[in-house]
């Protein structure tokens, strides 16, 4: 079974397409499953869309799900839709995010973090002047949040849990092995997937998140793993789905999988 439970669309601001034509980019390339998983609203603003190139606007939320919910109902039989998130983490604002997803009829939620300090993990200049004991306590800053994250019973997946080599590929060899065994070991007993994202092809990088390193780790620890394009524009719906699946098996996973109804469904590789 082929699924992709992580794609966006043109309400967050830096997508391409709208929602139906990721739909119909996953029956071209051969998914079973595709999961709707769009940017939250900075729901702790007081403003309706503070970052209109990141996030939908919060006024816009009901109608994603309406949209979404509209869409599984019309494809039905001809590819699972489902319904998910990507929902920024951050802790101070966690009970009004529990709020806003209340009564929502969610297939899964992803948790990523995207900002440590208040700077968002992608910006490149965060690293500029920063001694080796700094650059320790940035990564290690980062996995606290991500083990935070997966304490805090809100996500079913863990989106992109090494991103922040996005555009700073030094970032891996920055030794912090402690804390990911860490959170690996908290993921693993919360009982929450990590996903493997292949947008780290699109940036400097140019690879996956997370690391084979980290994903041996990952298998160690029993963490359970799913698949994220975390495509932005149609094309790249399922992107090295078949390379990320034998990846895995050569490593020594024997499933992953995907989530109905915040059910965690395992699927053979």
């Amino acid at each position: 079974m082929k699924f992709d439970l992580h794609t966006h669309h043109i309400r967050c601001g830096h997508a391409d397409g709208d929602i139906e034509a990721y739909i119909l980019a996953g029956m071209d390339a051969g998914l079973q499953v595709i999961g709707i998983s769009d940017h939250s609203p900075y729901f702790y603003d007081e403003l309706d869309q503070p970052s209109p190139a990141i996030a939908m606007a919060r006024s816009d939320f009901a109608h994603y799900v309406e949209e979404v919910l509209r869409l599984k109902a019309q494809y039905e039989g001809k590819i699972e839709v489902l319904l998910g998130m990507e929902s920024d983490f951050f802790p101070e604002h966690a009970d009004v995010y529990r709020e806003a997803y209340k009564g929502v009829p969610f297939d899964y939620l992803i948790g990523s973090v995207h900002k440590v300090g208040g700077v968002s993990i992608f910006n490149r200049k965060r690293w500029n002047n920063l001694n080796e004991e700094q650059h320790i306590k940035e990564k290690s800053d980062y996995y606290d949040l991500i083990k935070a994250s997966a304490r805090s019973g809100m996500f079913d997946i863990l989106g992109h849990i090494d991103a922040m080599k996005g555009y700073y590929p030094a970032f891996s060899d920055i030794p912090a092995h402690q804390q990911i065994d860490d959170a690996l070991g908290v993921i693993a007993e919360c009982g929450v997937a990590i996903e493997i994202n292949t947008s780290g092809s699109t940036k400097d990088v140019g690879g996956w998140y997370p690391s084979d390193e980290i994903l041996e780790r990952a298998l160690h620890f029993g963490v359970a793993v799913t698949f994220g394009s975390d495509a932005h524009k149609p094309s790249r719906v399922g992107d090295e789905w078949e390379l990320v699946a034998k990846r895995l098996k050569e490593i020594g996973f024997t499933e992953w999988c995907f989530f109905r109804n915040r059910r965690r469904v395992n699927v053979p590789l």
